[in-house]
C-alpha cells in the first residue's frame, strides 16, 4: 500500500523542521533588610538543590549586589520554584522577593 500524498508531504515537512530548545528563565532572589541569610541559604539548598557552598555564594551575591540568580530553568520549572520559594517565605514570615525573567537569547555562530 502506498502512502497518501498528503501523509508523505507531512512526513517530509516534519523531518526538515529544526527542534528548538525551550526558552530558559532565571529565578532571581532580591535582597531585603529582614530575610535572614540562613533562610536564603536553606531555600537555595532545599528548593534549588544547591550544595551548601554554592548556596552560600549565591546568598552573598544577593546580600552584596541586591540580586542573585538562584538558577536557570524551563518556564514551568522556574515558575514552580518561584512559587515554592514565595510560599516558604510567607510561611516563615519573610518578605523575600523572588522573580523570574527570560534568559537573554543566545546567538549561535
Amino acid at each position: 500500500m502506498t502512502a497518501h500524498p498528503r501523509e508523505s508531504l507531512l512526513a517530509e515537512t516534519r523531518s526538515t523542521e529544526k527542534v528548538q530548545r525551550p526558552r530558559m528563565w532565571r529565578v532571581l532572589l532580591h535582597n531585603d533588610d529582614y530575610t535572614t541569610q540562613e533562610f536564603v541559604v536553606w531555600v537555595l539548598e532545599t528548593v534549588f538543590q544547591k550544595p551548601r557552598g554554592e548556596a552560600f555564594a549565591i546568598m552573598m551575591s544577593v546580600h552584596r549586589s541586591g540580586l542573585g540568580i538562584a538558577g536557570v530553568f524551563t518556564h514551568d520549572v522556574a515558575q514552580t520554584k518561584t512559587k515554592k520559594t514565595q510560599q516558604l517565605a510567607e510561611e516563615h514570615e519573610y518578605p523575600l522577593l523572588v522573580t523570574m525573567e527570560p534568559e537573554p537569547e543566545r546567538v549561535d555562530q
